[in-house]
């Protein structure tokens, strides 16, 4: 096993490596434009995955597909020699289709918004099903306590031996 921090370097410096040569030494007009994203080597160092996108349609990425691995035996004899490794890492190529995947969460959060913005339609014109007060309250309690303000301010203008003040 390898220190993870080396794995990570190796990785980082395949990646380089096949966007160097892929830009620079493969003359296949199947290639499209092409962009390696990102490149992961196993701990062993015997095997490396590429990721890449491509612009265009299917045909596209199909024909760049196509491409890849004819050239893939140039690919792994110069990432091989770069890297001074014992053995050369296989490598697999592997489309990354992150913009299908941000098209799909775009789509998802619009709908999400959508539903949103429906349910607050639906609440501004909500009504209650049963009473807007839902709890009892005794409407003696809410007279008292009128009635005890008002009892508290006769006794303040009330004579302490009982009568009214003048």
């Amino acid at each position: 096993m390898s220190d993870p921090a080396k794995v990570r370097r190796h990785a980082e410096r395949v990646r380089e490596l096949v966007a160097s040569v892929v830009r620079s030494q493969i003359k296949d007009p199947r290639l499209g434009m092409i962009t390696i994203t990102d490149a992961r080597i196993t701990a062993d160092l015997r095997e490396a995955t590429v990721f890449y996108t491509v612009l265009g349609d299917a045909v596209a990425q199909a024909d760049t597909a196509a491409a890849l691995e004819s050239a893939k035996g140039l690919l792994r004899s110069t990432v091989g020699k770069a890297l001074g490794l014992r053995h050369s890492p296989t490598l697999a190529f592997v489309l990354d289709d992150v913009q299908d995947q941000v098209k799909h969460i775009d789509d998802l959060l619009a709908a999400a918004r959508n539903a949103d913005a429906e349910v607050q339609r639906l609440a501004a014109r909500a009504e209650y099903a049963g009473e807007a007060q839902p709890y009892r309250v005794d409407e003696d309690e809410t007279d008292d306590d009128e009635t005890d303000d008002a009892d508290v301010a006769a006794d303040v203008t009330e004579n302490p031996r009982g009568g009214a003040a003048r």
